[in-house]
């Protein structure tokens, strides 16, 4: 590996003179000036924090995209190897991430489409040519930083050894969720290494890093572990305790974890537009640091800013990181936007509306704090509902208690006035219907239960509660805490036989329950455990806690949402959207239907935003090797690969974007746990004339096809 070191401020500011850089690049690519008109030196951007690691990969032993182990390798479900596995090396660590993160964020069986419609294996045409899929290359690594030593964003490029240095082109892959580094890899960056680009990775800020307060050890940006006073500055992410507070706090609460994008305090959706931007402005040095001619022991800029082919995408929060940055890039860092299933808080004006089948729909563009916290409160009483029957996904650790718990949270909402009904499924129906009034789709009403069961929206409420507020992890917010439990009974403060710390790196997402350390309740009636199990009703205490933050208007909550919210410009760039109607994460009508009118306000005419939107499509495509979603639900990663194609056939040949439209899937059927294969017969073509299938809108006023 090779360690570039990062120019000093006072170096930088000597070479450039007056023109001081920005984060948000007001040079040409993020370096210097040369004098004499001739090709300007390549010069690290001052957001880079310590040093730039490198490492080439030959595509055999190791490479881009798989870590060595191939299309066969990512399909195992059995994890590469660790030698010691109390001391993972970074390489080990960067296999096990590459490994989990990709399966993390596509359907991995082969019935479902690994290996025949996506897959490293399978070319830029759909065609099985690639074989084992390794991409020999180089990467760059580095923490982008403001200063302070405590945003250490991680930034990553890896340059594809099939790069054309005349034909240049980067895609972002701003990390999914609260993943690390390299979170979106099989979401954009698989599809960019494909087509010859260079992949600007960023973990937002939100990134995989973690603080084990009763040992103090923290990762590095290689994922590797160290004491949190040896690692200083250096860490990904270092909890904001004294050595006294952290001692009386491992005193009450045992075996407890900070996690970077719940205890950072500072609320770091607000800066991932700016995150992405500095990887994209990372990218363009470490190709021009590549490519650039070299003069002496000094590279010249080949590529300034503008000069490269641009695609910001990514899916989920990284598609709402795509989206901020673009609407943010006043320079023309970007050249189009592709994006699945975005989460985004909207600055909604008031023109703007949502209809489907012009009916208006129950709500809509309400920001995640709001649906999130209540879905959080309603979803296990709603699983009780009668259209609910059936649901697919529960919890092992819930299959003889489950009942039992949807029950008592029915009897507590019921009893504090937020459901009627004399009964479970009464008021089971009761909840369900009132998710239907804050906007959340007949189409999800068998993902209530899964997407509660699964702890996907619980961590989420918690997680995000917790920076909005800009809570300490001693904060314990609505008595909410990280920490490892009794795998039986659920009780918090169990010394774990093995640390998750060393393969936290490799195999967490950023937002426990999550490699061995789950969500707390640390106000149960037997004392601290797991949020299901701590109370007959699952908490539901702390969940109306977390929902009265939002509803009782607390102003640091407010104003931290109000800070991350997109205005809809996105400054007449060419973008996509795509996102599944039965999304029950980030639901479709506070998303991608109102961003739409929102585009539509505020660029009128000259907007080149193109919303496909995909039925029996929803936010998990690895759930859909779990029976019952198998049946039900088709991939829309199909369609994200669709629509990059698209955008890429618009850019470099002119071809017109097909309009927004609705995407009408069939799902696979057949038996739970065994759905036929897909097939193309499945997951009809985006039309270039949708016809009845054209989702309109005019002056804000969104009105989508039954």
């Amino acid at each position: 590996m090779t360690r570039i070191p990062r120019i000093s401020r006072t170096a930088m500011l000597i070479v450039l003179g007056a023109a001081v850089l920005t984060a948000c690049g007001d040079d040409d690519n993020g370096g210097s000036g040369g004098g004499g008109g001739g090709p300007a030196n390549n010069t690290l951007p001052n957001f880079i924090a310590g040093s730039v690691n490198t490492q080439t990969y030959d595509g055999n032993t190791d490479d881009l995209l798989t870590a060595g182990l191939g299309k066969t390798g990512l399909a195992s479900a059995t994890p590469p190897a660790i030698a010691n596995a109390v001391k993972p090396t970074a390489a080990e660590l960067r296999r096990l991430a590459i490994y989990s993160n990709y399966r993390a964020l596509v359907d991995m069986t082969t019935n479902g489409g690994y290996g025949r419609f996506w897959g490293p294996n399978v070319d830029l045409n759909g065609n099985d040519t690639l074989g084992e899929g390794k991409i020999a290359g180089k990467e760059y690594l580095a923490f982008a930083d403001n200063g302070s030593g405590k945003q250490n964003v991680s930034l990553l490029v890896q340059i594809p050894a099939s790069f054309n240095p005349d034909q240049p082109c980067i895609v972002t892959a701003t990390s999914s969720g609260s993943r690390g580094v390299y979170g979106a890899i099989s979401a954009a960056g698989e599809w960019g290494l494909k087509r010859g680009c260079a992949v600007a990775y960023t973990d937002k800020g939100t990134g995989n890093g973690a603080h084990e307060l009763a040992t103090n050890n923290v990762t590095l940006i290689d994922g590797t572990l160290i004491n949190a006073n040896a690692a200083g500055r250096t860490s990904i992410f270092t909890a904001n305790l004294g050595q006294t507070s952290l001692s009386a706090f491992n005193t009450s609460f045992p075996n407890r974890y900070a996690f970077k994008h719940a205890h950072s305090q500072q609320n770091p959706e607000k800066d991932w537009g700016t995150n992405t931007l500095e990887a994209i402005q990372f990218a363009y040095w470490a190709l021009n640091d590549t490519y650039g001619t070299l003069d002496g022991t000094t590279r010249k800029v080949r590529y300034s800013k503008g000069s490269v082919t641009t695609i910001a995408s990514s899916v989920s929060n990284g598609g709402g990181a795509a989206i901020a940055a673009a609407e943010q890039d006043k320079d023309g860092w970007i050249t189009a936007v592709v994006v699945g299933e975005p989460q985004i808080n909207l600055n909604l004006p008031p023109q703007v509306s949502v209809r489907q089948g012009g009916v208006p729909v129950g709500a809509f563009g309400k920001p995640l704090a709001d649906y999130t916290t209540l879905a959080n409160l309603l979803q296990p009483c709603a699983a009780l509902a009668t259209a609910a029957n059936g649901s697919p996904y529960l919890s092992s650790l819930l299959l003889v208690t489950t009942n039992a718990i949807r029950t008592a949270r029915c009897a507590s909402l019921a009893a504090s006035g937020l459901v009627s009904g004399g009964d479970p499924v009464s008021q089971g129906n009761d909840a369900l219907s009132k998710l239907h009034e804050a906007g959340y789709q007949t189409d999800s009403d068998t993902l209530q239960a899964p997407m509660w069961d699964s702890q996907a929206v619980p961590a989420v409420a918690v997680t995000y509660a917790n920076a909005y507020m800009q809570s300490s992890v001693a904060d314990n917010l609505c008595n909410f805490s990280f920490g490892t439990t009794n795998a039986v009974s659920g009780a918090a403060g169990v010394t774990p036989l093995v640390s998750p710390m060393p393969t936290v790196f490799g195999n967490g997402n950023g937002v426990p329950p999550t490699n061995g350390v789950n969500l707390v309740y640390n106000a149960g009636n037997a004392g601290a455990a797991d949020h299901r199990l701590a109370t007959a009703d699952a908490s539901f205490a702390g969940a109306a806690c977390l929902r009265s933050l939002w509803t009782n208007g607390n102003a640091t909550m407010v104003a931290n949402v109000n800070a991350v919210r997109v205005n809809g410009n996105l400054r007449g760039k060419p973008a996509i959207i795509v996102q599944g109607r039965a999304d029950t994460l980030v639901p479709i009508n506070h998303a991608s239907r109102p961003y739409l009118g929102m585009n539509q306000v505020a660029e009128g005419k000259s907007s080149k935003l193109s919303f496909y939107e995909i039925t029996n499509g929803q936010h998990f495509d690895a759930f859909l090797s779990v029976a019952g979603f198998d049946t039900r639900f088709i991939p829309v990663h199909y369609y994200d690969i669709q629509a990059l194609n698209l955008m890429w056939n618009h850019l470099k040949n002119g071809a017109a974007l097909p309009p927004s439209q609705v995407v009408r899937t069939t799902p696979r059927g057949g038996t739970p746990g065994a759905a036929p294969a897909l097939t193309t017969a499945n997951l009809p073509a985006i039309a270039a004339n949708p016809g009845g299938n054209a989702i309109t809108a005019s002056f804000g006023a969104v009105n989508v096809p039954n």
